[in-house]
């Protein structure tokens, strides 16, 4: 159903069963897939492409160009997967070509009201960003993330996989897969365990994440020296995982 108010571009491709709201825009180079709900007063600019079963609330504005000041006005794109939802006044911005020239969000993602996604960014599957949370340009966020309440992240930061990120926290360097963070700047805490477990992750599973932190953050060990003790430690994938996101980092990890 689509009210008769709302305004749709003749280009723009709306799939099966959508719900548009009234005074909702819709523009050129727009893709909504089929059984989204978008609610009344949404813009959603193109180039972008919408997933199937998203639900967009009241007053967000979708695939807008970025304020970045290197943005010329090229064709960038923004890529949002399936089943996500994307509360009240959220902005999501598309990419430059100075990057990937596209934003990514991928599936079953909740974004509380006013978060904000900047442009280039890729956030991943089942993560959750609690109102004000809001991330500059570039930034990376891995699987099942929880952004707490005014958490700011910094440009090119990489959030990883199922860490927990504190109430109004500033990251300011990358944050391993599985930390608890804290503070502005932020600080490593602990093992997220009460998350692992909720995900299904094995008690001894837990142990080994929890042995890893130890090893890099309460040895007083360099980087390099703690990787490889950790490596030592299991072939489990909580270990890769781990591992992983400290090589991947770009920015330094907090510490």
């Amino acid at each position: 159903m689509i009210d008769p108010s709302a305004i749709i571009d003749p280009s723009a491709l709306i799939g099966d069963n959508v719900k548009i709201g009234p005074w909702t825009f819709i523009g050129p180079e727009v893709t909504i897939g089929e059984g989204c709900v978008i609610g009344p007063h949404v813009v959603i600019k193109g180039p972008t492409i919408v997933g199937q079963k998203n639900i967009v609330f009241q007053f967000s504005s979708i695939g807008e160009d970025t304020p970045d000041l290197k943005y010329g006005g090229e064709p960038t794109r923004l890529l949002i997967g399936d089943n996500n939802v994307i509360r009240e006044g959220v902005t999501i911005h598309r990419g430059t070509v100075q990057d990937r020239g596209e934003t990514i969000i991928g599936n079953n993602n909740l974004f509380m009201a006013y978060a904000h996604i900047g442009h280039d960014c890729v956030v991943g599957d089942n993560a959750i960003f609690v109102n004000n949370a809001s991330l500059a340009g570039h930034v990376l966020v891995g699987n099942w993330a929880i952004l707490s309440g005014y958490v700011l992240v910094h440009q090119r930061v990489n959030i990883g996989a199922h860490c927990f990120i504190g109430p109004s926290a500033f990251i300011y360097h990358d944050v391993p897969a599985f930390v608890t963070a804290f503070g502005s700047p932020a600080e490593p805490r602990t093992i997220n365990r009460e998350g692992l477990k909720r995900r299904g992750f094995s008690s001894s599973q837990i142990a080994l994440a929890n042995r890893a932190y130890k090893i890099l953050y309460r040895r007083g060990l360099l980087v390099g020296e703690a990787i490889e003790e950790i490596s030592n430690l299991s072939e489990d994938i909580i270990i890769t995982q781990f591992i992983d996101s400290i090589r991947n980092s770009t920015r330094g990890i907090i510490r």
